[in-house]
């Protein structure tokens, strides 16, 4: 157990730095909460490729790791993604993961309003 808590750590520090290609390694980790943390760094770089990265997170077994692919995705605004969180916000099996679909949906949908509009 400590071994995938200092894995998380080093993932999410990968994030924070901005390296994908070190975060993207553990994408197929067969632990479900090492690819939760993989989708919250791929969420910390506005990318592109990271959003590309989301894609088989979104498509994931793992309830818990579709969610937060879907929160990723929305943060980064991945319009690439869309389709994915948009099938998951109106056909996936568990409805904690549709909701979270949804709001991020919403936001992925929505374009941002400047500040100078009036």
């Amino acid at each position: 157990m400590a071994r995938e808590e200092a894995l998380k750590d080093k993932i999410m520090k990968l994030g924070s730095k901005q390296k994908l290609s070190g975060v993207l390694k553990y994408i197929n980790h067969p632990n479900d909460e090492v690819r939760v943390t993989v989708a919250v760094a791929l969420g910390m770089i506005p990318t592109y490729e990271s959003g590309m990265g989301l894609i088989p997170l979104l498509r994931d077994q793992s309830t818990m790791v579709r969610s937060s692919a879907c929160e990723a995705a929305a943060k980064i605004k991945a319009k690439h993604c869309e389709q994915y969180v948009k099938k998951l916000a109106f056909a996936d099996p568990d409805p904690d993961v549709r909701q979270i679909a949804k709001r991020a949906f919403d936001q992925l949908k929505d374009p941002v309003i400047g500040l100078n509009t009036y």
